[in-house]
């Protein structure tokens, strides 16, 4: 691969990792079941020994609540990425309904606003799902 461009990525530290989920808002669910895969986007909130999933339960959508019931191991991932910078932080583990209850004010200061899609905001529920952190791996970009 001598004409392909690449950059060196290292693994981050603990506090590296801590400083990223703090910062960050958003990522990628990806979900398992007989073979097949789910992604989903999701905001999410980090308390510094908690991950908290914001998801949400529309009408007549069973997918993601299937694959979320199905999946022994979730991943999920938080990244940004340019041409001269990345990092990216993996954190695998069981996910499953959160027995904490939040009203509406502490929605709104943890997560960012949700985006409807074509969907009436009386047809939006939430659910917040905890993803045990048994797994935290950061990777960033390091100078060559």
């Amino acid at each position: 691969m001598e004409h392909v461009e690449y950059v060196y990525t290292s693994g981050m530290s603990e506090s590296d990792v801590e400083a990223r989920l703090r910062a960050g808002e958003h990522g990628v669910l990806a979900l398992a079941s007989d073979g097949d895969a789910y992604a989903t986007p999701l905001s999410y909130h980090y308390d510094g020994d908690r991950l908290l999933l914001r998801v949400s339960d529309h009408d007549g959508d069973g997918e993601k609540g299937r694959f979320l019931a199905a999946t022994d191991t979730a991943t999920f991932v938080c990244y940004a990425a340019s041409t001269d910078e990345s990092w990216s932080v993996h954190v695998r583990g069981p996910v499953s309904r959160s027995e904490r209850r939040v009203d509406e004010a502490t929605l709104n200061e943890w997560f960012q606003p949700f985006r409807l899609f074509d969907e009436a905001v009386e047809d939006v529920a939430f659910t917040l799902y905890e993803l045990e952190m048994e797994t935290v791996i950061g990777r960033a970009t390091v100078d060559g």
